[in-house]
């Protein structure tokens, strides 16, 4: 029987590759959207590699959009096997140049957004023992980096979250959780970086404009050069997410290029897959639980 898998964020880049390779090998794929007024290039994509999937209208930042969206798919199929929260947005601009509301809705969209799914696919997953959940985040959510404070925060808070929920709800209820560890994606990265400055008041001309200049810039000219820098396609990047998925055993933690594993190898050369600080974080606060998902064993 085919897995059931949802994809949220799947009207641009990385959403629709991710989307439409799942349904290529075998998941039958929900992919969801804020605007299905946008799933023109999803369904390009999947007509040019001779898959189906079903789109349906999902905002992550609408508590009532997301419960809607799952209980309609586990009306029509039954069950959800896996979850892979990629909805987000960039987001550039310093703390001092920031709104209160521009910060709140950075971390709503990219943290937030994935509490709400998980949420809403928790209960089902818990009464079956079984699924997996990925976590789409960054090398920026355990490497901070600049002019990016606020979106890394969001990233690093994703990070924090499911370890957590993989140091109790996988050992106890066999439910995986992952998360992809992306650098930046050279065919949309610097444009939706660009529109999300340009959407928030510009380039501001104050003090931190020269060092932004010297920043934006280092990022073109990175992208330019594409998969021989820390840019990568977004075809790369879903191949992972794939790999990933069709895991029996499946890690808490995968990065997607050997770039992202140098530039964040001070945090994660002991441990790079994290299973060692899952095992030990079970085994410390957990030792008597004994489940086939016991990461612990």
């Amino acid at each position: 029987m085919k897995k059931i898998a949802v994809v949220t964020g799947t009207s641009t880049g990385l959403g629709i590759h991710i989307a439409v390779m799942l349904a290529k090998h075998g998941f039958t794929t929900i992919a969801t959207m804020r605007n299905t007024d946008k799933q023109g290039a999803l369904l390009a994509e999947a007509a040019a590699q001779s898959v189906l999937l079903t789109v349906k209208q999902l905002d992550v930042q609408d508590g009532q959009s997301v419960g809607r969206c799952f209980t309609e798919i586990l009306a029509e199929h039954g069950a959800i096997d896996l979850l892979i929260n990629n909805a987000g947005a960039g987001f550039v601009r310093t703390t001092e140049q920031a709104t209160e509301a521009e910060i709140d809705w950075v971390m709503d969209v990219n943290f937030m957004g994935v509490v709400r799914c998980t949420k809403a696919v928790l209960p089902h997953m818990r009464e079956r023992r079984a699924g997996h959940i990925i976590n789409i985040t960054s090398v920026g959510g355990l490497v901070g980096q600049p002019f990016n404070e606020f979106y890394f925060a969001a990233k690093f808070a994703v990070e924090g979250y499911t370890e957590s929920l993989a140091s109790y709800v996988q050992p106890a209820f066999d439910i995986k959780f992952s998360m992809i560890e992306p650098g930046g994606i050279a065919t949309e990265f610097v444009s939706n970086v660009m529109s999300q400055v340009m959407a928030t008041g510009g380039i501001r001309e104050d003090a931190y404009k020269p060092v932004l200049d010297q920043y934006m810039g280092g990022i073109r000219s990175r992208a330019a050069k594409g998969e021989t820098s820390s840019y990568q396609t977004a075809q790369a990047v879903a191949a992972v997410v794939l790999d990933c998925a069709t895991r029996e055993n499946p890690p808490l933690r995968m990065r997607t290029s050997a770039w992202a594993e140098t530039f964040t190898a001070f945090k994660t050369v002991g441990d790079p897959d994290g299973s060692k600080q899952q095992a030990m974080v079970v085994s410390t606060f957990l030792p008597h639980i004994r489940t086939p998902g016991n990461v612990a064993g």
